[in-house]
């Protein structure tokens, strides 16, 4: 089944082009399907390479998705163009009153910034609150996800010495969890982070299910025990090249980064670099969707505050 994003967003021609399902608003409003409604918060800076990341991993489901965007203020975008802001984000006045099956809330380039530094802190914060009662499952991701353990179980932010770059093998905890329905006993899947998700750390101070983790990267995957919120510490979504473009980024500010582990053939950066974290990269994603949201959503949002959910808040 096809995702279901504007006519005009950049990403539709490149996913048409690698032959996944995108359909049309036009077409979508006259199917009699009941889509899954899923917000994304893009808190990345190239905004459009982060749609077209995440729509890719989401378009690997029979569901039908309805993507809606939206923008955590609206400063001006140094990557993005504001025309494309205009167009295809919404601010969080215009939806804070409507539900949603799922949300996606972004990695950011904030390693080494302390919360209360954050420009959009206080905002960010009222929208993860406000999802505790408006969306049936959220997915942090990287960034995201140290800020909504500081949200949910008040956790310091915990940052490494050095930056964690590279793809790591991460090992599996609980193989019959429907989050990891399918994937391999060991799995590859990209970092690019200084936050620290050390297992023992969270296993001590909250009651996660503690999914996927690695020795040398921590806690890869975990998830409350009513699936309503998933936590990925690492960037299942980036394509090939994207830790290149990091290490390249990097390396012209006239820092000195460390090689990405595992990532050039030869650990040889003018190698040109191979995805190995694909498959169970969508396979996350597709179990996301069914398990976590499908699954758990009301049939009428319109009902969802007074739904099976409102006894957990």
């Amino acid at each position: 089944m096809p995702i279901r994003i504007p006519d005009q967003l950049p990403a539709s021609d490149v996913l048409r082009k690698e032959n996944i399902f995108v359909m049309p608003e036009s077409r979508a409003s006259t199917q009699e399907i009941r889509p899954l409604k899923i917000l994304i918060l893009n808190l990345m800076p190239k905004k459009i390479e982060t749609e077209t990341q995440f729509l890719r991993l989401l378009s690997n489901s029979p569901l039908q998705l309805d993507i809606e965007l939206l923008r955590i203020d609206d400063r001006p975008s140094k990557n993005t163009p504001e025309e494309h802001l205009n167009a295809f984000y919404r601010q969080f006045d215009k939806i804070k009153d409507r539900n949603f099956d799922g949300l996606i809330i972004t990695g950011a380039p904030l390693g080494l910034v302390q919360f209360e530094d954050v420009a959009y802190w206080d905002h960010l914060q009222t929208i993860m609150t406000w999802a505790k009662h408006h969306v049936t499952s959220t997915l942090y991701v990287c960034w995201a996800a140290q800020a909504g353990l500081k949200l949910l179980y008040n956790l310091p932010k915990r940052t490494r010495k050095e930056k964690l770059s590279g793809v790591y093998h991460h090992d599996i905890h609980q193989p019959f969890h429907p989050i990891l329905r399918g994937f391999d006993d060991t799995f590859l899947a990209p970092h690019s982070r200084y936050a620290d998700f050390d297992a023992d750390y969270l296993g001590e101070h909250t009651d996660l299910d503690i999914l996927a983790t690695s020795d040398v990267a921590g806690v890869y995957l975990a998830s409350t025990k009513d699936k309503r919120n998933v936590f990925v510490t690492g960037h299942p979504e980036y394509d090939a090249n994207t830790l290149h473009n990091e290490y390249v980024r990097d390396l012209g500010e006239g820092m000195e980064p460390m090689i990405p582990v595992n990532y050039y053939p030869n650990d040889n950066p003018d190698n040109l670099p191979r995805a190995s974290w694909r498959s169970h990269g969508h396979l996350l994603f597709s179990n996301w969707l069914n398990y976590c949201v499908y699954q758990q959503t009301p049939f009428d949002l319109e009902h969802f505050s007074e739904d099976k959910f409102t006894k957990d808040d």
